[in-house]
């Protein structure tokens, strides 16, 4: 890739501004230098894009400073012309005025370390997996700040992305991009009403549009979504769904299920969208397409992403249903949340936490302690009703399920067990002195629950017991997959 030459004097002038060399892409020049960065669009006009005139790369500089500035406010610094003065030397102008001959257009943006984009730090095994709770919320709040656009034809649109992204694929000679093809469009076939029915219930929005971990960066120490998809508002305007699945598709290639999983989890435990597992297999399968033939223009290797695109298209394993119950301080959340990503349609299985579904009703985030009153056996009713309603939504829709609650009730257990064919239902046991210790040292977790709850719950009689017991302070992850006869390598 190299600059096209009517646009050499403009890299030059930004070279020398910025001390730095251009990382290119193939629409784009970015010179990163210790105190700004500037990005220069390339006057280059594809099937997807025209910037080739000065007009249209000043309207898209224009746009993508707007849409970013709401989503990384601050890293975007503004518009500058790059202008000709009297002497015939070219120089950064302001924007607004009109000191010369305007040749072309960059963006100003603030420097972020290289360190700290999110693909880099996949790379080098440093996203955590509270930085993983960030970012499922740093969507979930984006995408409920976006208002919903009402009228679109969501299956007609889904149809336009995925004609596109077999052109690219079979243009960047990703092999077996027609077997995908006819795979992708008769799930497309089945899913038309669901994608219908979200788009009528709102979940159609502007969206991000490009949400891949290259960019994603931690800007003010959080996790930080820029780099919008400003040229082709087709290809934004589309299901949140289908916006979060490329972040699980790229953490699924890069970190394995278990990263993408906990982001799944964590999104839907803010936002209560358990409705978009339905259409889940069919959107991370185009986001991994899209990153295979991106990776093949440069001569990438696609295979892993194209291996996973075909993957999410296979038949999924039948939905199956897993409670964890008991005490307060047994594991039941460690537990649920190891066992999901083995569970299931990819990327693994939506965890149901009661604690966090209690949180999210309230509308707070899950680590916000809630006051007592939050906690009458009526409020509690209604928290277990709204688990087994999402359970029933999930399982409904082909996905797995781990519902993750104290159940310390028969009726309780009796009415998750009866909301799905495949049940098992696990209990978790330790002696009351070491749940003492656990409930005293938690600290950041969704449970509010004091040792004087757990101690309480501790003197009830649970009633008949059906479920497996597993001991707590053992191996209970080993002993809870020899139980549900699932292992690590049933998903390699």
């Amino acid at each position: 890739m190299s600059i096209p030459f009517q646009q050499a004097e403009v890299a030059a002038l930004l070279g020398r501004l910025t001390g730095a060399a251009p990382i290119l892409t193939h629409v784009s020049a970015v010179f990163v230098g210790a105190g700004d960065v500037f990005k220069l669009k390339q006057a280059v006009s594809l099937e997807f894009l025209d910037f080739s005139t000065l007009a249209a790369r000043e309207r898209f500089i224009r746009r993508e400073h707007e849409l970013n500035q709401g989503f990384a406010p601050g890293l975007y610094r503004g518009v500058r012309p790059v202008v000709r003065g009297p002497d015939g030397a070219l120089r950064l102008g302001v924007d607004g005025a009109a000191p010369g001959e305007v040749v072309d257009w960059v963006l100003q943006m603030a420097p972020v370390p290289a360190g700290d984009f999110l693909d880099a730090m996949a790379r080098r095994g440093a996203v955590t997996p509270a930085l993983l709770d960030e970012i499922g919320d740093k969507v979930a709040a984006m995408h409920a700040a976006l208002p919903p656009l009402p009228g679109t034809d969501a299956p007609a649109a889904m149809r336009r992305v995925l004609t596109g992204n077999l052109a690219a694929a079979e243009r960047a000679g990703v092999p077996g991009a027609a077997a995908w093809a006819a795979q992708a469009f008769a799930w497309l076939d089945r899913l038309a009403p669901v994608l219908a029915a979200r788009a009528a219930d709102g979940r159609v929005r502007r969206c991000h549009g490009d949400l891949h971990l290259g960019n994603l960066c931690l800007w003010q120490g959080a996790p930080t979504p820029f780099d919008a998809l400003e040229f082709d508002e087709d290809l934004a305007i589309i299901d949140t769904g289908y916006d979060l699945a490329f972040v699980l598709a790229d953490l699924a290639v890069t970190l394995g299920r278990a990263a993408a999983n906990r982001v799944l989890n964590r999104y839907i435990a803010r936002t209560g969208d358990t409705g978009l597992v339905a259409a889940l297999p069919l959107w991370l399968s185009a986001r991994a397409l899209i990153r295979a033939h991106v990776l093949a223009v440069p001569g990438k290797d696609p295979g892993p992403y194209m291996d996973q695109a075909m993957a999410a298209l296979a038949p999924p394993p039948p939905p199956r249903l897993v409670a964890v119950g008991g005490l307060q301080g047994t594991g039941k959340s460690t537990l649920a949340r190891a066992i999901a990503p083995l569970l299931g349609a990819a990327p693994g299985a939506l965890v149901l936490r009661s604690d966090e579904i209690r949180k999210r009703l309230a509308g707070v985030a899950p680590e916000q302690r809630l006051p007592a009153e939050s906690y009458t056996p009526e409020a509690s009713a209604a928290v277990l009703a709204e688990l087994g309603a999402q359970a029933r939504l999930a399982l409904a829709a082909g996905h797995s399920v781990v519902a993750d609650a104290a159940f310390l009730r028969a009726e309780e257990r009796a009415a998750i067990a009866a909301a799905a064919a495949d049940f098992t239902g696990l209990w978790l046991t330790a002696p009351l002195d070491v749940l003492r210790a656990r409930v005293a040292a938690r600290q950041g977790d969704a449970s509010d629950a004091s040792v004087a709850v757990l101690e309480a719950a501790a003197a009830r009689d649970p009633g008949p017991l059906d479920w497996t017991v597993l001991d707590a302070t053992g191996e209970a992850f080993l002993a809870a997959s020899g139980v549900l006869r699932i292992s690590a390598e049933d998903l390699c």
